[in-house]
């Protein structure tokens, strides 16, 4: 029999495996949980919707930090910076104008 002493199997079922897609994040937080909403923004459509809320402990969203700024440098390394538009604080920011640019 294999040792598997510190090993975790996780199953991934087909539902979950096919993923969400979400283009915003919405990420509050009280002093015992982080809650992140991932929304659909659909071009065009004044209302979006939630569709997926993962709900973290402290801990757990600074472990998520980590293992973000880790894969994004290793992205980058790979593929190049990723660009976003900055505001005039520095700070990057959000497109939200989604209104349909191309003609049909």
């Amino acid at each position: 029999m294999e040792d598997k002493k510190g090993q975790l199997d996780i199953e991934l079922n087909n539902d979950v495996a096919q993923g969400t897609y979400a283009n915003l994040v919405v990420i509050s937080h009280s002093s015992s949980e982080f809650v992140a909403d991932f929304i659909r923004i659909m071009p065009g459509l004044p209302k979006a919707s939630v569709k997926s809320r993962i709900i973290l402990t402290p801990e757990h969203a600074k472990r998520l930090l980590y293992a973000l700024q880790d894969n994004i440098r290793k992205f980058e390394q790979t593929y190049g910076r990723i660009n976003l538009p900055e505001n005039g604080n520095n700070n990057a920011i959000f497109p939200l104008d989604m209104e349909p640019k191309g003609q049909a």
